[in-house]
């Protein structure tokens, strides 16, 4: 049978075959073959990939694929795993976002790539913040002798206390909303955690990589003491202990 799903998100999305074949990088007949047969699945970065193109999850294009990979052992709470930050359709960033109701958690050393990606983020965050969602961002200290370290090892020209302090810039323009928290903590520069109510996605950073070039976790809490209360204990105890910003002035 036909992927109407696939036909459907295609034609809202105003993407014809080979527009969806340069934005997976495959040939227009392999997205031929997906639209007419539902029950051929494509490789995961393909997925992700027409996913991401059509703004839509890949469990609504092949609902099958997301089917047989439930699963009911211990390792239930993981939903996808990615070997890039960047591997994550920014669909999934979006969808976390936005259906977060009661927390957003950002432990990431900078979280400058979150601006970059979510162009009206500021306003989503007020909105959010407003209606009694809380939002709390874990940041690195731009000054610290751990950023430091971590500027010499990656040697780009944006460094890491130029995309904290961007960072610190796009909070001071919310700072003035209740339930909108920020402090520093450099004891994360190893692993960024993002809460969405009862997802988060989890970065472990490898050896002198950044954040994007890091493999991602994207788990659920399904169990008590389960991987999910274990990251978020870890947010907890480096939010407990994190530092006031001073310089987060509102204006």
């Amino acid at each position: 049978m036909p992927n109407e799903s696939l036909r459907q998100a295609m034609a809202n999305a105003r993407l014809t075959e080979k527009d969806l074949a340069e934005a997976c990088q495959v040939d227009a007949k392999t997205v031929a073959r997906w639209m007419a047969d539902e029950a051929r699945t494509p490789h995961p970065r393909h997925r992700w990939a027409a996913s991401d193109a059509l703004g839509v999850d890949e469990g609504m294009l092949w609902p099958d694929a997301i089917r047989k990979n439930v699963k009911t052992g211990p390792d239930r709470e993981v939903i996808a795993v990615y070997p890039y930050r960047s591997a994550c359709p920014k669909t999934v960033w979006r969808r976390l976002i936005s259906e977060a109701n009661k927390e957003l958690t950002f432990a990431g050393y900078t979280n400058y790539f979150l601006w970059l990606e979510n162009p009206n983020l500021r306003g989503v965050l007020r909105r959010k913040a407003e209606v009694g969602c809380r939002v709390r961002f874990l940041l690195g200290d731009p000054d610290s002798d751990v950023t430091r370290r971590r500027e010499a090892v990656e040697g780009v020209p944006l460094t890491v206390g130029t995309r904290i302090r961007i960072t610190i810039d796009e909070l001071s323009k919310i700072a003035d909303v209740p339930g909108i928290e920020a402090r520093y903590g450099d004891d994360h520069i190893a692993m960024s955690v993002f809460v969405f109510d009862d997802e988060m996605l989890v970065t472990p950073h490898l050896a002198h990589l950044v954040g994007h070039d890091s493999p991602m976790l994207h788990i659920q809490r399904q169990q008590e003491d389960g991987l999910y209360d274990r990251f978020a204990y870890h947010v907890a105890e480096l939010w407990n202990g994190g530092r006031t910003i001073t310089d987060l002035v509102p204006r």
